[in-house]
């Protein structure tokens, strides 16, 4: 930018400098009101998200046969191309949905691990995006410059079983060397036919990391892979970079503090790695936990707005104006995260009384028909003074009193449930007997169900009460935390033991 004031001052103010000036301010004030107006647009993109969210998908698991038909139904659309680019080991379809005439493609795969679903929600929102009559003039203009192609499950054969790999066992996204597996090559043939220009490589991840030296989970966390072990970075990566700093600036809006940086190691047998090697500007999304949100509806559609302010961005070239070292001030992932955490509780061992800290996680246990419940765990205990929760309670004022199995056994559930379950639990207890016990390994009431002669485990088990002065003030429950005074309480699910 000239220095205006050292013109001024010399007296040496030529047209030609003036011509300079006064071009300097219109780029910059045509950058402002772009800018503007494109941040703008990503709000309306949000607001408005309902009016495109695929309402066929409300969960996170889900098969190839729940999109299937979402498919079939693009395939009719003239605005869409798709086309079936290759077959899973179990012969499912693998295809591809293109639209666009642009000269820059962009390649979007999601669900190469079978489990990672968020984001092939947010593909179809985005496909519905892009079908409808909303901003028209905004995406005739972005499509002109871009051709969108989505591959939304890679992996349809873990999809069927909700599981990471496929059915030969592997990881596909660390078969990008050998191509040991058809997905494997389709992904491969696909970028290189394409020869394309990004590519955004969608997973998921844990719901325990967290921003780094934050509480605030990592609800979604970037990467612009490294292409080599010194971690360079040339004109294809810092494409990428550039493009993942406009997103976090976008997400900042909607989760603040919820964006983290995954660990860029190279992985030399990662297709992320070597597609960025192979000349794609390599994009990575992880999505991850978010409070109160166990289908992931709300990361979904983060990834909705901030993958369409990519695509805006990239259309528009606006990206390459970003400093690449604001990169490096997205906070690096970090997990750190229970879901449960208790500071400072009494805990009475071997008639001597310690002060820890308790860290407690539920894990989902996964049925044939994709449904899950959860069994907790203790994940660590001590000092975790450095560990954050979804959950947190100060226990300095509490004492650990184990739950006790209730001396009555009942016939069946049926019997159970014409008692106050919450006055058993006020009452310390954390386990049932029944003589009739379901077949099912948990029950949707908040106290554990146990067959008849029963034995605790020695261990320490997420099942017991926090008792203050005398009196049961908390129970957990299979991991979940009761207030014991409260006429409502939150336990998803206790179990079935026998």
């Amino acid at each position: 930018m000239p220095n205006f004031k050292a013109y001024l001052k010399t007296g040496k103010m030529m047209n030609f400098d003036y011509k300079n000036i006064c071009l300097s301010l219109i780029i910059l004030l045509t950058a402002y009101v772009g800018s503007s107006q494109e941040k703008e647009l990503y709000k309306e993109l949000y607001n408005s998200y309902e009016k495109f969210k695929e309402q066929s998908i409300e969960k996170r698991r889900f098969t190839q046969a729940k999109i299937q038909p979402l498919i079939q139904e693009f395939k009719q659309n003239n605005k869409f191309e798709v086309t079936k680019v290759g077959e899973s080991i179990e012969g499912r379809p693998l295809q591809l949905i293109s639209i666009g005439e642009g000269n820059v493609d962009i390649f979007l795969w999601s669900q190469m691990h079978g489990d990672e679903s968020t984001a092939t929600m947010a593909i179809f929102d985005i496909l519905n995006f892009l079908d409808s009559e909303a901003y028209l003039e905004e995406k005739k203009a972005m499509l002109r410059e871009v051709k969108l192609h989505f591959l939304p499950m890679l992996n349809p054969d873990g999809a069927e079983r909700f599981q990471r790999r496929n059915l030969l066992g592997i990881d596909i996204n660390r078969d990008a060397l050998r191509l040991q597996s058809p997905e494997s090559r389709t992904l491969k043939r696909v970028r290189d036919s394409l020869e394309a220009d990004f590519g955004f490589n969608l997973h998921d991840q844990s719901t325990y990391y967290n921003a780094e030296r934050t509480p605030k989970p990592a609800t979604i966390s970037y990467l612009a892979p490294a292409y080599n072990y010194e971690k360079s970075i040339n004109e294809v990566r810092g494409a990428a970079m550039q493009v993942i700093v406009q997103m976090n600036t976008i997400l900042q809006e909607y989760a603040p503090g919820q964006v983290g940086r995954y660990n860029d190691d190279f992985e030399p047998r990662a297709f992320g790695d070597n597609i960025q090697k192979w000349g794609t500007s390599t994009i990575l999304i992880e999505s991850g936990g978010y409070p109160n949100d166990p289908e992931k509806q709300e990361i979904r559609k983060l990834n909705y707005v901030s993958i369409l302010a990519a695509v805006f961005s990239i259309a528009n070239k606006d990206y390459k104006q970003i400093d690449i070292s604001e990169y490096e001030d997205i906070p690096n992932n970090d997990r750190k995260l229970f879901d449960l955490k208790l500071t400072g509780l009494n805990y009475e061992l071997l008639g001597e009384n310690y002060v820890l800290d308790l860290g407690i996680n539920q894990r989902e246990i996964q049925d044939e028909n994709l449904d899950y419940y959860y069994d907790a765990y203790i994940s660590d205990r001590g000092d975790l003074s450095t560990f954050y929760a979804y959950k947190e309670l100060e226990a300095s004022a509490y004492k650990l009193v184990e739950g006790k199995v209730y001396p009555k056994t009942f016939k069946n559930i049926a019997r159970l449930q014409e008692k106050d379950i919450l006055k058993i639990l006020k009452a310390g207890y954390a386990y049932v007997a029944l003589k009739e016990l379901p077949q099912e390994d948990f029950i949707e009431i908040p106290i554990n169900l146990v067959a008849e002669g029963f034995n605790k485990p020695d261990s320490l088990q997420p099942n017991f009460f926090l008792e203050k002065d005398g009196k049961l003030e908390y129970a957990v429950i299979n991991g979940f935390l009761v207030d014991l005074s409260a006429e409502k309480y939150e336990v998803k699910n206790a179990l079935i033991l026998d």
